[in-house]
């Protein structure tokens, strides 16, 4: 038996790389999977429904069960599709995991708006969008006496938690207001059976290849490691999730960093020194005091 059994799982962005490692590990562990992928470019232009229908029939080959999906997830309507999709196919909806996501690095000063949005309508939108379609259906089920057991697993990034990383503004901000998103999102919906978790990974994929100084050193671990534990493989980064997505698992509200044989529980915004005053603040008082 799998750890997964009987569970009904949309994947976004499951066409490729992380994403794709989720479906098949899903799929092996006896999920039901709706493989999502709008099927784009690193910048998210242009479409392509093979990489997702690919995913599919690989799944259902070896004995799995799984529907292909290419709605775009940046939409309200494509995320609501998405979900109405797995209920059809499948009887019903238990995890959600968000792993779409696009590239299109600038630095600030350069940025064009056309460069901000896109980032963000398919990172931060796009993980909002299916959340809400969601635990729209989650809230339904429960208030009908179906209280569910389900879970969300959210992708944020180290570019936007622990490594800013120059030149994505964008994504840095998106991955930031996802890790964010989830803390919200797991005190919401803890009322109606659901779980909400978030993953920072780091592996090798078409976007980090892409990202300068990250790609370079990404391809030559893989050459270092050939023949032995390759340790930026994205396949290393799904048992994490999968674990999170079971129904044994107690965990809500938390964000993990994952990389290789490495899972780190991450922390937020907190106070490191604290000044006060019985008074009015002086600035001169502040610019002495404050670190």
């Amino acid at each position: 038996m799998g750890v997964l059994d009987g569970r009904v799982a949309v994947i976004t962005g499951a066409g490729r790389g992380i994403g794709r490692e989720h479906a098949l590990l899903f799929a092996k562990e006896g999920a039901a999977v709706v493989v999502n992928d709008l099927g784009g470019s690193n910048a998210g232009e242009g479409t392509d429904s093979g990489p997702a229908q690919d995913v599919a029939r690989e799944i259902v080959a070896a004995g799995g069960r799984a529907v292909a999906n290419t709605d775009d997830v940046a939409t309200w309507d494509g995320a609501q599709k998405l979900v109405e999709q797995a209920v059809t196919e499948f009887g019903g909806l238990d995890v959600v995991v968000n792993n779409a996501g696009i590239l299109r690095d600038a630095f600030i000063a350069g940025m064009s708006e056309a460069q901000w949005d896109a980032v963000i309508a398919v990172h931060l939108k796009g993980h909002a969008a299916v959340l809400h379609h969601a635990a729209a259906y989650w809230k339904k089920q429960s208030k009908a006496g179906n209280q569910p057991d389900a879970a969300v697993i959210n992708t944020a990034s180290a570019s936007g938690t622990t490594l800013p990383n120059p030149g994505q503004a964008n994504y840095g901000a998106a991955k930031a207001a996802i890790a964010a998103l989830t803390l919200v999102a797991a005190d919401e919906l803890a009322r109606y059976g659901v779980r909400v978790n978030a993953i920072a990974p780091i592996a090798r994929t078409r976007l980090t290849l892409a990202t300068p100084g990250m790609g370079e050193m990404l391809a030559a671990e893989a050459e270092s490691s050939e023949g032995g534990f390759d340790a930026f493989a994205p396949a290393n980064i799904a048992p994490l999730v999968a674990y999170l997505a079971a129904e044994t698992c107690p965990i809500t509200g938390k964000v993990f960093a994952v990389q290789g044989g490495a899972i780190s529980e991450l922390a937020g915004w907190h106070d490191v020194k604290t000044i006060e005053t019985e008074g009015p603040w002086l600035i001169d008082d502040i610019a002495a005091r404050l670190p």
